[in-house]
């Protein structure tokens, strides 16, 4: 079966201004990712802050175009395809609910909008089909012409996303979701997620900090340091027999509710990794607890290892790269 939606050698590099007299530096936020989506998966995207899933979700939106490498929908590169029928098929949620909609707007109107841009229907008929979705996702009709400033945090995540299924997607690109919610109402989101992901034949690509949450929705999961995928596989297996030490290092920072084992001690070190200036070799050899000669020039490839693919040279024979 082939991918619905596949990533081939993604990359995304940012000019940043250094300091003053000093010359512009290159950012690669996204460094060579490759990664497939079947039809009906959930593919989670984890790791730490700065590590580029954000860049990777905003080129699969297409909002930020690649420096190099292709995203292929359905074997048809998007770059080739007319950016309407690129949104038809794939749409987003975004983070904070208090800044992605205008507050300006009804929410009906919101929810409406992507039908209005794409010329879907006559008014009349465009706010009765958001009113519907609106109540799909668990607001009543009454909601319909309430501004945002009205509306909780989860009632806002609930209108981005009746917005992001009015087009009826494919795909829904799913960026921290509940990242800006209370825990109780996390909750509320993501169950509603996996409803809708059966209602509609959805398949998301979900990306998120918090492995609790990637762990209760997701079938597959990429974990990324320093732009580049570092472990790819099913959740479940992902979960019980993590390979790569920084993904070994990631499950044992997660707290449990036991007081009497403290905070846990990943062994990583207080200090996060520099993207403007990346180490030579495997980018987290520095705070690695099991590098070895090799892996301070030599740059470890994604390889398959125990039904997980892996990039680590824990796990492969490494070959120089230039």
């Amino acid at each position: 079966m082939s991918a619905l939606l596949r990533v081939e050698a993604l990359q995304r590099s940012f000019s940043v201004n250094a300091g003053m007299f000093r010359a512009r530096r290159l950012l690669h936020a996204v460094n060579g990712v490759d990664i497939s989506v079947e039809r009906g998966d959930v593919l989670g995207i984890v790791g730490e802050s700065g590590c580029g899933k954000s860049t990777l979700a905003r080129m699969l939106l297409g909002l930020t175009p690649p420096t190099a490498g292709h995203i292929f929908l359905e074997g048809q590169d998007i770059a080739a395809l007319d950016r309407k029928a690129v949104a038809r098929r794939i749409q987003p949620v975004f983070q904070d609910p208090y800044s992605s909609l205008n507050p300006r707007r009804t929410v009906a109107s919101i929810v409406a909008f992507p039908l209005e841009v794409h010329a879907i229907g006559t008014r009349a008929q465009r706010r009765a089909q958001a009113i519907d979705m609106l109540e799909r996702v668990g607001l009543p009709a009454r909601y319909a012409d309430l501004t945002p400033g009205q509306l909780s945090g989860g009632q806002r995540q609930r209108v981005a996303i009746a917005r992001a299924l009015v087009m009826k997607p494919e795909i829904v690109v799913c960026d921290e979701p509940t990242s800006a919610l209370d825990v109780s109402v996390q909750a509320q989101i993501l169950n509603l997620l996996l409803d809708l992901r059966q209602e509609f034949k959805l398949t998301y690509v979900f990306i998120s900090h918090n492995l609790a949450v990637v762990e209760h929705i997701a079938t597959k999961l990429a974990v990324m340091y320093l732009g580049r995928v570092v472990e790819f596989a099913d959740t479940r297996t992902l979960f019980a027999r993590p390979q790569h030490p920084y993904t070994q290092a990631l499950l044992a920072s997660v707290l449990t509710p036991d007081t009497s084992l403290g905070i846990p001690d990943t062994g990583l070190g207080l200090a996060f990794p520099d993207p403007l200036n990346p180490p030579a070799g495997c980018t987290f050899h520095p705070r690695c607890p099991r590098r070895f000669e090799g892996c301070d020039h030599t740059l470890p490839r994604l390889l398959a290892s125990g039904g997980t693919q892996v990039a680590c040279h824990l796990y492969s024979q490494p070959e120089t790269t230039p």
